[in-house]
């Protein structure tokens, strides 16, 4: 009987398990550098394993050099999970589009390239419809004086960044561009997006 209860007791725990990773999705942004969108993320309630990489190319397995050359076709983007019973992806939209500048076409301040763009990758037809969605209505009040050029399209393969680019701001954040670009994006998360930080 011993036995059979701690057989049990696995079974119930590995179930468990599965049910939570059923429940988590995935959302892939891209805004610019990854360090900014990976840090940023990073801190949201409900987010999980955010990763650094590139999608959107042509070229398999790009390397960072690669991307940066601006020949390979792909985006710098972060891949992660979320819980839906924690934060909504309408919520991460409203982070991606409050955290960068979606009016500049191929670029993120002295960040220029194609590898820059301001991109969204959706996975499901509720991503893609929530996004448009809220494109739509960022462009029909005009919310940033200018048209938003964010490109929405289908998911493709995503490559994983080296292992130096992840979680680059907790480990780099003395560094110069840490400092000085990723730092004042983060204090402004922490005052508009509060309700929605991890404690």
């Amino acid at each position: 009987m011993k036995y059979l209860a701690i057989i049990i007791l696995l079974f119930v725990s590995i179930n468990g398990a599965n049910a939570q990773q059923k429940k988590l999705q995935k959302a892939t942004f891209g805004m610019g550098c990854f360090w900014c969108s990976e840090a940023l993320f990073q801190k949201l309630d409900g987010v999980t394993a955010v990763r650094s990489g590139f999608e959107g190319g042509s070229y398999p397995n790009p390397t960072y050099e690669e991307v940066c050359s601006g020949t390979t076709g792909h985006a710098e983007v972060i891949e992660f999970n979320y819980d839906p019973a924690k934060i909504s992806y309408d919520e991460l939209l409203e982070v991606f589009w409050k955290s960068h500048d979606p009016t500049t076409l191929n670029r993120q301040g002295a960040d220029v390239g194609t590898q820059y763009r301001s991109v969204v990758f959706y996975s499901t037809p509720e991503q893609k419809a929530a996004a448009e969605h809220y494109k739509a209505q960022l462009n029909k009040t005009n919310a940033y004086g200018k048209p938003v050029v964010t490109e929405i399209t289908k998911a493709e393969t995503f490559y994983k960044a080296e292992g130096y680019h992840q979680d680059y701001f907790n480990k780099n954040s003395d560094q110069p561009y840490c400092r000085l670009v990723i730092l004042p994006k983060l204090e402004k998360l922490e005052k508009v997006f509060k309700a929605k930080l991890k404690h």
